[in-house]
This record gives C-alpha cells, structure tokens and sequence, in this order.
C-alpha cells in the first residue's frame, strides 16, 4: 500500500524501535535515520506534524472526499436509506434507527456515493468521546478526521482514501500495524488511530 504523504506520525506513548520507522521518503526524516533512542523533543515535533484534516460541515467533508474519490450525490442519510434497498445500505441505517442513536455524538449523518454507485457515509461527529466510546462498544471501524469520519462500502474508495490523510480509528486490541506504519492512542481508552488500513 501507498500512501501519499510520507509517513510522519510519530507517538511518544507508543514504543518505537528506531526513528527511522517514521522517517519519511522526502528527506525529512533523515536525521533520525541510523539513530537509537530518538530525543523525546524529536518526537513530539513529528508527533504535532500528525494533525488530522477538519471540516467545518457537510459539504466541506463531501469535498475533502472528491480529492480522493467520487463523492456523487450527496444527501441526508435519511433520504438516501428511504431511496435505496438494503442491498446498498450506508453504513448507521440500523444505528440512526436505534433510540441510542444520540450516544455515537453525530452532528449529521449524510450519504454520497462513488464512481460504481457504491455509498459513502459521511459522519460530521459533535463529540469526539462518545463517538469513539460507540465505536469500541459495537466493534466498528473508521476512517476520520479529527471531527468527522467517512465509511466507503466500495473497494475502489476504501483504497482511494487510503491516500489521504484520514486514519483508522480501531479498538480492536489485537490491532497490529506492519512495521513502518504509526500507532497513537485515541481519545478513548483502548482505541488507536493508525495510517496502516488492513485489506
């Protein structure tokens, strides 16, 4: 797997068995190269340079997404599931439905779909804590930004936004990323986030 930036997530939570796995292949990471116990100052520096993207609504996501994929079609997640069988569900159709739909801490919830028709949610996400708290409860996996999240049910998109700057958020505990590829704590107990995206 490509991904488009260099890899420069860095954590000092995370134990790292040299510098040079978080080096990047535009030169940037050369200093550390070839160097055992990196400086805590050095990797705090590359760890503030791991900011996710934002988006201040709907449509600013729906964009960030074009960069990558076909984002077609936008539209609230409750037109687009009365519009489509459940062949072609989005992902949070059982969840919106569920009275605890208020505990995931989504803003909004709306649906685009990419170039083979396939759909993608997109999540704008109010409160950071519950969302990820929801996410570890009922095992789920996600694709975010620092406010929002996107889940593509197609291939061809999951590969796509690969290249972006999202990660996956996972509270699976027996995630483990290839060598190479970062993994920092999230905002809830247990759950990481990670630019390694498993097939």
């Amino acid at each position: 797997m490509r991904l488009k930036q260099a890899l420069a997530v860095c954590s000092t939570l995370v134990a790292l068995t040299s510098v040079a796995a978080c080096g990047g292949d535009d030169g940037a990471g050369e200093q550390g190269s070839g160097k055992e116990g990196a400086s805590t100052s050095e990797a705090t520096e590359q760890a503030d340079k791991s900011t996710l993207p934002e988006a201040a609504d709907m449509a600013s996501i729906a964009q960030y997404v074009k960069q990558y994929t076909s984002c077609e079609s936008l539209q609230s997640g409750e037109r687009y599931d009365s519009n489509h069988s459940s062949s072609n569900d989005s992902w949070g159709v059982v969840e919106a439905a569920d009275p605890s739909w208020s505990s995931w801490g989504i803003r909004e919830r709306a649906v685009c779909t990419d170039a083979s028709g396939h759909p993608i949610t997109l999540l704008s996400i109010q409160d950071l804590k519950k969302f990820q708290n929801s996410a570890k409860r009922d095992n789920w996996e996600f694709m975010v930004g620092s406010d929002f999240a996107v889940v593509p049910v197609g291939d061809e998109a999951y590969q796509a936004l690969q290249q972006s700057d999202l990660k996956l958020l996972t509270c699976d505990p027996d995630f483990t990323p290839l060598r190479g590829f970062a993994k920092e704590p999230a905002a809830v107990d247990g759950c990481v986030l990670s630019d390694y995206f498993p097939s």
